[in-house]
């Protein structure tokens, strides 16, 4: 299956954990993904129905270039629940929602023959057409020809009137991630500046389909190795995701994440007495690599590491390892 397809027609195997949101995505050089956000910089009053996962960030990079009430899009079923657990992407939609800039609602594609995504503004229609696997955008734009104006009029009106008619229709829905600023926010007041910074800066950075929820190096992992590059304890990480308006994930599902770092050598869990009951977990770093990468460079970090040979009991294989490390007392954080 082509990219084309995989984005255009089965967004519901991506919602539904089948295929990592990335496999969705555009790739760097989707040319349908880059006539879309052309097409849509400097619009304003945009209503789209039949939208993509795969279609989302270039909607994204449309909308913070122009100006404008917010957008109308009209995704495919599938696509909001999908954002749920796309920390990226997700944070990004919700910020833009948040911000006033789109209205995210869910609707079926419209059927005619094409690939059922279309977007309208006032005086201009585009809609993605063409076979599977080759998908292009066709414009339909008021003329300036004093002969065919009225004809072009009419049919972008005609078409504007049927997507809003359809956007009107398609039922509201939440994304199921916290915006940027609600995210941040909370770390800072949660955990500390430091974790808050790295994490705007790793966001930043990445492209919109990575670290999902279904790859082997997940979300959850970067945010574990982020805590631990700032001796945070385990607990405190996991009551800043379950804090009330952030709610990335389940606060319980991060414990299979951290012992995963655990038993690649890149993290620690040292066990902290504090009071009566269970000692506590502090999370720290034990990796050089780990420990001197900038922000940005952590998820390279990461996939360089995972992407090691282990043993059957999840650890790095000593003859896949980097040499020995010095101890952590004698390292100093850069």
């Amino acid at each position: 299956m082509t990219a084309d397809d995989a984005g255009t027609e089965n967004v519901s195997d991506a919602a539904s954990g089948g295929s990592e949101v990335a496999d969705v995505l555009p790739r760097p050089d989707d040319p349908l993904a880059d006539a879309v956000e052309a097409a849509l910089t400097g619009r304003s009053a945009v209503v789209a129905v039949g939208v993509p996962i795969r279609l989302l960030p270039s909607v994204l990079a449309a909308r913070e270039r122009s100006s404008g009430p917010p957008w109308q899009i009209a995704c495919r079923p599938g696509v909001v629940d999908a954002l749920s657990r796309a920390l990226v992407l997700g944070t990004a939609v919700a910020e833009a929602v948040e911000n006033g800039e789109l209205r995210i609602r869910i609707g079926e594609p419209l059927g005619h023959g094409t690939g059922g995504t279309v977007f309208a503004s006032p005086d201009r229609v585009d809609a993605v057409v063409g076979p599977r696997g080759d998908r292009t955008l066709a414009t339909t734009a008021a003329s300036t020809d004093a002969e065919a104006v009225d004809t072009d009029a009419e049919a972008v009106n005609g078409a504007r009137a049927t997507v809003e008619s359809r956007f009107d229709a398609a039922s509201s829905e939440t994304v199921g991630m916290p915006s940027r600023t609600r995210l941040l926010a909370a770390a800072r007041e949660v955990l500390d500046d430091r974790f808050a910074d790295d994490l705007a800066t790793v966001l930043a950075s990445l492209d919109s389909g990575e670290f999902g929820r279904t790859t082997e190096v997940t979300d959850r992992t970067l945010l574990v190795a982020l805590g631990a590059r700032h001796d945070l304890l385990f607990r405190d990480l996991r009551r800043w995701v379950g804090t009330d308006g952030v709610g990335i994930a389940p606060a319980q599902e991060f414990t299979g994440d951290r012992q995963a770092l655990v038993d690649r050598g890149l993290i620690e869990s040292i066990k902290v007495p504090m009071g009566p009951g269970r000692p506590m977990l502090r999370l720290r770093a034990v990796d050089d690599a780990l420990l001197r990468a900038r922000a940005e460079e952590v998820p390279s970090v990461l996939q360089g590491r995972f992407a090691l040979p282990t043993d059957a009991d999840g650890r790095v294989r000593d003859d896949a390892s980097r040499g020995g490390r010095r101890p952590v007392w004698e390292r100093r954080r850069w």
